[in-house]
């Protein structure tokens, strides 16, 4: 049920969501070097690598690593990266992941493939079995602002509640914090 909503939804919004898409990747291509999408090696199910696009926030050449370990996070932002962020635009490429299945709407975050204690102790608490989510239990109690045990807390907590009425939950909640702006860092 889970991945016949995920297609559904996705299809719907990749067919209302094509002009601002396309609106985004020429503003990024216009205000900054490189491509307009950035391709990031994710952890998945069961800690399978994948790539995930984004729309580019950052400089080329930027580390890949989580934001809050770069020194000077705001200094590798492109012109409009800031913006991008805010408004979770850049997370739009995202429905490619969901339409081809490495990533559903909800779920805990896909971890970067660095991000080592993330990793450890998800697979601890059995999370890694889960398929990750554009939106998750954690990103609505605090996205970026969350330590990464109080993270892995709220994702198996939503491994341990995961149902379909949960899930729709989750989503209404991450438009409301979308509109509002809530729990980002840059």
């Amino acid at each position: 049920m889970k991945r016949v909503f995920d297609v559904l939804l996705g299809c719907l919004a990749a067919l209302i969501l094509f002009m601002p898409v396309l609106m985004v990747a020429i503003a990024v291509r216009l205000t900054s070097k490189g491509p307009a999408l950035y391709w990031s090696d994710r952890v998945g199910r069961n800690n399978v690598i994948f790539k995930m696009p984004k729309f580019r926030s950052m400089q080329v050449g930027t580390p890949a690593v989580a934001t809050h370990l770069l020194v000077d996070a705001r200094s590798h932002l492109t012109p409009i990266g800031s913006f991008l962020r805010k408004s979770s635009l850049d997370e739009l490429p995202q429905l490619w992941s969901i339409l081809v299945g490495d990533m559903s709407f909800v779920g805990p975050r896909p971890a970067l493939f660095n991000q080592h204690d993330l990793i450890a102790l998800r697979t601890q608490q059995g999370v890694h079995n889960l398929v990750p989510g554009l939106t998750g239990w954690a990103q609505v109690n605090g996205r970026d602002e969350l330590p990464v045990p109080q993270k892995v807390r709220y994702d198996a907590e939503y491994l341990q509640r995961q149902s379909f009425l949960l899930d729709l939950h989750i989503l209404w909640l991450t438009l409301v914090k979308v509109l509002r702006r809530d729990g980002v860092t840059h």
